[in-house]
Formats: C-alpha cells, sequence, structure tokens
C-alpha cells in the first residue's frame, strides 16, 4: 500500500511539473523572451529544443549579422556622428590654422595639433574625444575601441559636437581691443544657431547630443539653450538640476597635471608623509573649509598643508610631495571637484575626498570605497576627528588600498592614441550606458506627435526651466 501510494505521488509530482515546465515555456514565448531559455533544464528538452530549433538558426544567423554584436570578446560599439563645425570652433584655438573651407580637420596621420599645456590641460577632455573620433576612421583594428565615427547621422547612436568649449573659456573670454563681445560669447551663440537649425537636433530635441563643458565656467551662455543635450562635465557644482543631473550628463575626469608615478616600489613605512595637501587655501562657497582644515592641521609634523600652484616648480613639488605620502586631501574648493583627486589616484597617495557635493566618474560601475575615503564636512571640521580617523588606517588596510589605486589608474589616463579601457574609452562607455534612457525619453516625446502639434516643433529645444538660476561667478 505505501509503495502504490508513492508511485501514485510520484506520477502525480512528474505531471505536475510537466505541466509547469510546459505553461512557463508557453509563456515565456508568448512575450518574446523564449530564445534566452536554457532549453537543457526542461523536462524531455529534446522534444522542446527541436520546436525552437528553426526559429534559433534563424536568430543566429540575424544575431551575427548585427554589427553592434556583443560576444565575450567584443563589447558594443557605440557608434558617434560627429558635426563637421568649421574650425574655428576647435582646432583654430589651439592654434591651427585650416586651408580652405573644405579642411576642417588637421591630417591627424601626419601631424596632431598640441593642446596647450600647464593647467589649461585638467579640462582637455574635448580635445582627446575628438581626436579619438578621427583616429577611429583609420584604425581597422576595433577590439579595445568603445566607439567610432560613422558618417550618416541615421545610423548613430549620438552625435557629438567637437566644441572645445574649456579653451574657448580660458583664451578667449576677455574682450580684445575692437571687439564688443568676447570670442567666447560670439563662438556659443554661433554654436546655437548652428544646432538648433540641424535636421539632427530638431529630430530629437537635442537629447542625443553629447556637448562637452569640462570646465565650470565653460558655455555659460549657451548651457542655458543647449541643456537637453546630454552635458560631460567636471561636477554640477554650477549647474541647477534642471540643466545637469546625474541622470542625464556624464561626469569625466580631470586629467591630472603631475606626472605618473611609474614602477612605484614604495610602501605604508616610506611614504613618511602621513596627511598632504598643497594648492589654494582661501576659496570661497564650500572651499571654506579648506582654511578651516588649514589652521586645524598646520602645526601637525607629520601632516604637509601649504600654500601652493602650478607656476615655476610648483607641479614638481606637488608630485614629489604626493608620491612620499600616504594619503591626500582632495578638499572642495570654488566647486566640488578639483584636479587634485586625479593627481593623487596618479601618484598612488589614498585619496581622502572632503566635498559633499561631489560626483565621481564611473561610479555606476566603480566602487571608489575601495580606494578613497570620505568624509563629511560636518565631521572633518570636529577637534582631531580627521587626524585620529586616517592614523588609525593600519599598514595592511592602506596597502590594500594602494594596491587597487595602481590597477584602476589607467581609467584616468587621456592619451592618444587611446587605449583600452583609458580615461576616453571609459566616457565612451559611460555615454554608451546613457543611450538607453536618452532613446526612451525621444520616443515618449513621439507618442502623441500625430494628435497635437508638429513633431519637429514637440521636440524643438524649449528655454530655460523655471527654476533655472544663473550661477556664473566672477572667476
Amino acid at each position: 500500500m505505501g509503495l502504490r501510494t508513492y508511485k501514485s505521488l510520484f506520477c502525480w509530482f512528474l505531471m505536475t511539473s510537466i505541466l509547469f515546465m510546459l505553461s512557463w515555456f508557453l509563456v515565456l514565448r508568448s512575450t518574446g523572451l523564449s530564445h534566452s531559455v536554457d532549453f537543457g533544464i526542461l523536462p524531455n528538452s529534446k522534444l522542446l529544443g527541436i520546436l525552437e530549433n528553426e526559429n534559433l538558426d534563424k536568430a543566429r544567423v540575424n544575431w551575427n549579422k548585427d554589427s553592434r554584436k556583443c560576444d565575450s570578446n567584443k563589447k558594443p560599439i557605440l557608434k558617434v556622428y560627429m558635426y563637421d563645425l568649421p574650425s574655428e570652433f576647435h582646432f583654430d584655438l589651439l592654434g591651427w590654422k585650416s586651408v580652405g573651407k573644405k579642411n576642417v580637420w588637421p591630417d591627424i596621420r601626419a601631424e596632431v595639433p598640441e593642446y596647450p599645456g600647464g593647467l589649461n590641460l585638467q579640462h582637455s577632455i574635448e580635445y582627446w574625444l575628438t581626436l579619438d573620433l578621427l583616429n577611429s576612421q583609420f584604425t581597422e583594428n576595433l577590439n579595445f575601441r568603445s566607439a567610432m565615427r560613422v558618417n550618416n547621422s541615421s545610423e548613430a547612436d549620438v552625435v557629438f559636437v567637437p566644441f572645445f568649449s574649456s579653451i574657448s573659456y580660458n583664451r578667449g573670454s576677455k574682450v580684445k581691443p575692437g571687439q564688443k563681445r568676447s570670442t567666447n560669447v560670439i563662438l556659443q551663440e554661433k554654436l546655437v544657431n548652428f544646432l538648433t537649425a540641424r535636421e539632427e537636433w530638431k529630430r530629437s530635441g537635442g537629447k542625443d547630443h553629447i556637448i562637452v563643458a569640462h570646465h565650470p565656467n565653460s558655455l555659460l551662455d549657451a548651457r542655458m539653450k543647449l541643456w537637453p543635450a546630454m552635458f560631460i562635465l567636471s561636477d554640477f557644482g554650477r549647474y541647477p538640476p534642471t540643466i545637469a543631473n546625474v541622470e542625464k550628463d556624464v561626469i569625466a575626469p580631470y586629467r591630472h597635471v603631475i606626472r605618473s608615478y611609474v614602477n612605484d616600489s614604495s610602501d605604508f613605512d616610506s611614504r613618511q608623509t602621513l596627511l598632504y595637501f598643497q594648492g589654494a587655501i582661501y576659496r570661497k562657497d564650500g572651499g571654506i573649509i579648506r582654511q578651516e582644515l588649514y589652521y586645524m592641521l598646520k602645526n601637525e609634523t607629520d601632516v604637509h598643508f601649504s600654500f601652493g600652484n602650478f607656476q615655476k616648480d610648483g607641479a614638481k613639488q606637488a608630485s614629489k610631495g604626493m608620491q612620499s605620502s600616504k594619503f591626500c586631501l582632495n578638499i572642495a574648493g570654488d566647486t566640488p571637484s578639483s584636479n587634485r583627486l586625479f593627481d593623487a589616484i596618479a601618484s598612488h597617495c589614498v585619496p581622502v575626498i572632503i566635498s559633499d557635493e561631489i560626483e565621481l566618474p564611473y561610479e555606476d560601475v566603480l566602487d571608489y570605497s575601495e580606494f578613497c575615503i570620505f568624509v563629511r564636512t560636518s565631521d572633518a571640521v570636529k577637534d582631531n576627528f580627521l587626524l585620529n580617523l586616517i592614523r588609525n588606517i593600519g599598514k595592511e588596510e592602506w596597502t590594500r588600498m594602494w594596491r587597487r589605486l595602481k590597477e584602476i589608474e589607467h581609467f584616468y589616463e587621456f592619451q592618444y592614441p587611446s587605449q583600452e579601457n583609458d580615461a576616453v574609452q571609459m566616457i565612451w562607455q559611460a555615454i554608451s550606458r546613457k543611450v538607453f534612457a536618452v532613446k526612451r525619453e525621444i520616443h515618449r516625446v513621439r507618442r502623441f506627435s500625430r494628435t497635437s502639434f508638429p513633431r519637429e516643433r514637440a521636440l524643438r529645444s524649449v528655454s530655460v526651466p523655471r527654476n533655472f538660476v544663473d550661477s556664473s561667478f566672477e572667476p
């Protein structure tokens, strides 16, 4: 009796399981997800596999034809359409002169125009991205590449605007003799007129356009009219959330201005300075904390906290100081971010970040707590809080963070030609991760285009948001 009951229960369980699996399979098939099912886990998998064999073969053919195929060795390549903007918007600002109207771009196979040195370099992001797109047309090996230029905007995932906005601000902000307005203001006005007249802009309302404004003061006028685009920024310190935010835009690293620490054989004991900071001490707004920490730490024997700048041998001193220190302070200044963080990474000096509003590059894929110490501003100004925290980090923990810095430092290296997973490729990857959200927004706007007003009008760039506040300031 017991055996018969056991057999009955087993048969009932088997039939129930088969019916459940079949119903699950049919549901997935009806939703278009059946190709992702592993038939090996189903009862009588051979029988069920035959049912889908023909469809799977067709799917494989279509998948292999797709130029954006992603397998274990290849990543999807972002397709970028770059405007052939007149050279006055980009390489002319570096001193390069085009020959004739048709020669918009320099022949980078023969000679690459150099970007101005010094502190100009820290905000040179658009220069490196532009070079990478130009170079993508001559590169046969696409294995490491995250983006490539396409010649037809209808094939593109995004549209790149090659305006060197940072150098335009640095070199063209002052009104020259005979000018009523600065070159920087004139170029911004021309850029707005150019973009808003383009069919590509009208098609998406600018949402799929990439505009670099890495210097906090760059694009001050145009940002109020071009804000639907995806901005590449250093932080959001001078932007209201309606103009720029982490959901819409991309944070890019500064290019570090001190030399990289090659063949670093230092260790916890050989780096004799506990905590290092050298830079401007008296700052506005959120940067007031710098002077408070200065008065708290200036007399500590194992702390270097002093004024310094890039002039003369300032960069050399900072490089030597960071490479001989265990921890390097990155404190909010006029804006939440600074290149000091990326100088510290290049020096393998564990960053101590005191900036409540800071946004960090690639943070959706990178855990900064593995190689940085974060301290709230309200805690940092408490007596002995900061030093007690740092001194309680032992050799083992510090060494683990130091090793992690050496593992990730290449993510912040700008170079030409670009290399696998360097800063240029990482920025393109960050843009790629935004593309689906951009397309969703464009499609949502098109929902009622037939029943209301024309689509072109619906997608046209709108005026400044109601709560926009001009956050410009005197440099």
